[in-house]
């Protein structure tokens, strides 16, 4: 299938583009609609986000039936309908390699180029035990080598500034080091809001000899209903700092949005000073909080 005509065909990847941009990249991520309510909800997002000139964004994978399906459809959607860069995620849990080559194919038909190599939570949830599909694979790792062995794709991996595995950072570190061993070309973390938190895993990759590209994902806080659950999804306790500026401004939900934009402002200003290659925002199919982060970051120079 050609590439579609709004589709540069001598794009760089974003491999290429951590390689030689002379500025951060940021890039941003979405939902495919979980029901057909929810179309006009990621593409009015879309449509507000997609001026700001992102390097790239991605689309989340659901692994089961029409979950799969709406991934799909929706990354080929992007990829028709405007001139974005876009990855699409993929997931071992619960699916036969055989599966997840037949995905790979429909991505490359699409014209996706860029997949981000997942092991995926399991249905139980990110603390129940990850059990392998009898005729899958047991890790990111092998998905990494798998996605490399069926097409020209640029890999991606997610990385963990606060590992739920018993090694702990010294083990991320050692797992991202074998998935770029595999092939993986960079990496973008989970949300997280100590900075400390990201340089230690950058510090202990590097230790591994590992010069992947790491990515750090921002998680825009735009309610108070929002910290168990953040707190959740990035493993650890929220900074007590973070949590008091919200909870003084939490009878008004305007006020919140802002300190959450402030919050999120002076973390990426951080990342970014320290060396950070770009920022990765999970919009959650919104755009009013990544856009006021964005204008408090416009300008600025690093």
């Amino acid at each position: 299938m050609p590439p579609a005509e709004n589709q540069p065909t001598d794009r760089p990847t974003i491999a290429q583009l951590l390689r030689e941009a002379d500025r951060p990249l940021f890039s941003f991520e979405f939902m495919p609609p979980r029901s057909e309510d929810e179309v006009d909800l990621l593409w009015r997002a879309i449509e507000k986000l997609e001026p700001l000139d992102p390097d790239f964004v991605s689309v989340t994978y659901g692994a089961n039936g029409s979950n799969r399906e709406r991934t799909i459809r929706t990354t080929k959607q992007i990829i028709e309908r405007t001139a974005l860069q876009t990855i699409a995620h993929l997931t071992v849990v619960e699916q036969p390699a055989a599966q997840l080559r037949q995905v790979l194919d429909d991505y490359s038909a699409a014209g996706v180029n860029h997949v981000l190599a997942l092991r995926g939570d399991p249905p139980g949830g990110a603390m129940e035990d990850f059990v392998a599909h009898p005729e899958g694979l047991n890790n990111a790792t092998d998905l990494v080598r798998l996605v490399k062995e069926c097409g020209d794709f640029c890999v991606g991996v997610a990385a963990y500034t606060a590992p739920r595995e018993s090694g702990g950072l010294a083990q991320e570190a050692r797992v991202l080091a074998a998935k770029a061993e595999a092939g993986a070309e960079y990496a973008i973390t989970q949300l997280f809001y100590e900075p400390d938190d990201y340089f230690d895993l950058v510090d202990a990759v590097r230790a591994e000899g590992c010069e992947l590209p790491i990515i750090p994902g921002i998680m825009p806080v735009s309610t108070i209903g929002q910290l168990d659950r953040f707190r959740m999804l990035g493993g650890t306790d929220l900074p007590q700092t973070m949590v008091d500026r919200l909870m003084a401004v939490a009878d008004d939900p305007e006020e919140v949005r802002k300190v959450g934009a402030r919050i999120c402002t002076e973390l990426a200003v951080t990342l970014l000073r320290g060396g950070a290659p770009g920022l990765h925002f999970f919009t959650l199919n919104r755009s009013k909080a990544t856009t006021r982060i964005f204008e408090m970051l416009s300008g600025r120079r690093w």
